[in-house]
């Protein structure tokens, strides 16, 4: 008769291996699969399904004896804080708000119109800058012609300007 293992927990140190057509040997701790060590770099965000957030506020419904809120809570690993949020988001009547929210900035509408106005305002404002540049080079230019006693061709102002 053949016995495979020995004792509740063959992978304790200590313990003894026995199978068919071999003696008792002890099982060392080298031959046990240790756990990963290495940590992760940046927690994950959990984000819960509405399908799933239903499901929770159901069970925690039907729990009529004390404690057993808790229980699911760990057996779950949720806080209280959960239920109070995703009550609220159920009493407001809205299923999308228990859908996850999608973090970060907020992007604008794709509206055609006012990225053209946007461009628009943009070539204004420096085409508005280049315009006093330019003025003000002029001006130092009709001084310069001045003070040497050159006279410079000038346009005809027209009405238009």
């Amino acid at each position: 008769m053949a016995v495979k293992t020995v004792g509740p927990a063959p992978e304790a140190a200590g313990a003894l291996r026995v199978s068919a057509g071999s003696d008792a040997e002890p099982v060392s701790a080298a031959t046990q699969v240790a756990p990963d060590p290495e940590v992760i770099d940046r927690a994950s965000r959990r984000r819960f399904t509405a399908k799933y957030k239903l499901s929770i506020l159901q069970q925690v419904d039907a729990c009529s004896t004390p404690g057993s809120i808790g229980a699911l809570l760990r057996r779950e690993g949720l806080y209280s804080s959960h239920l109070t949020d995703w009550r609220r988001q159920r009493d407001e009547g809205s299923l999308a708000a228990l859908t996850p929210k999608q973090r970060g900035r907020k992007s604008a509408p794709a509206d055609a119109s006012a990225l053209e106005i946007e461009q628009l305002r943009k070539e204004n404002s420096r085409l508005s800058k280049r315009l006093k540049q330019a003025e003000l080079i002029i001006d130092i230019q009709k001084k310069v012609s001045e003070m040497l006693g050159v006279t410079l061709a000038t346009l005809p102002e027209s009405e238009n300007d």
